[in-house]
Order: structure tokens, then sequence, then C-alpha cells
């Protein structure tokens, strides 16, 4: 049976979730990070996605979420340490469930990660 990660609550809607990989200027507000999504990652912001943002010292993230009510940007930080981020990336597709563990400040690549081939321990 698969593990049951608790819902992040944003976005009921979303379609998918987008990592970007290059951190942030976190003085951008949400006009200018649509923009960035649209001119720097070539994507539509008003597709339906989430698109997750950090700041430089990847100590807090940003969702911006467009739906067909406005714009949702919402933030997180962490009391301490840092979001586990992926490196070398443009934009990076999570799931749900990845998303919702990355926000818990747990390292979801690796729970995450297909462990079939490591073999059963006793």
């Amino acid at each position: 049976m698969g593990k049951k990660v608790k819902d992040s609550g944003i976005g009921p809607g979303v379609t998918a979730w987008w990592l970007v990989g290059a951190p942030v200027d976190f003085r951008c507000g949400a006009d200018r990070l649509l923009v960035h999504v649209r001119e720097v990652l070539g994507r539509d912001p008003l597709d339906g996605s989430a698109y997750v943002f950090r700041n430089r010292h990847a100590t807090r993230l940003k969702v911006l979420v467009v739906d067909a009510q406005g714009v949702w940007l919402c933030m997180r930080r962490l009391h301490r340490g840092r979001f586990v981020w992926v490196s070398g990336e443009t934009l990076w597709s999570l799931s749900r469930g990845q998303f919702s563990w990355l926000c818990a400040g747990v390292d979801w690549q690796r729970l995450s990660c297909d462990t079939s081939s490591l073999g059963r321990l006793v």
C-alpha cells in the first residue's frame, strides 16, 4: 500500500506542479512572477499549473497559481534548515505528494525515487 501524504491544501484544481530550478528575487509579487513564467520559462501561467519558486538561500518558497477567480501567491518559510531543491534543471515536474514533502522540508527526491532496483532488505 502506498504512503499517504497529507494534502497541501493549495490549489485543489491544480493540473500540474512545476518546480522552478533557478532562484528568484523574493521582492517579486504575483505580477512579476507571472511575467517570469511567461517570458523566462516560456509557459502559459493561465494553464492551471502551480509554479513553485525559491529564494537564493532555499529557506523560503513561493507558489503561484492562477484560477478562474484570480491569482494565488503563497509563501512558506522553514524555521530551520533549507528546502531540498533540484540543481541544473530549469523546470521540474512534481506530483502533489512530492510537493507536500517539499513543503514539509523533507528530501522529496529520496522519498520519490524508484527503489525496486535496490533489492530487498532482510
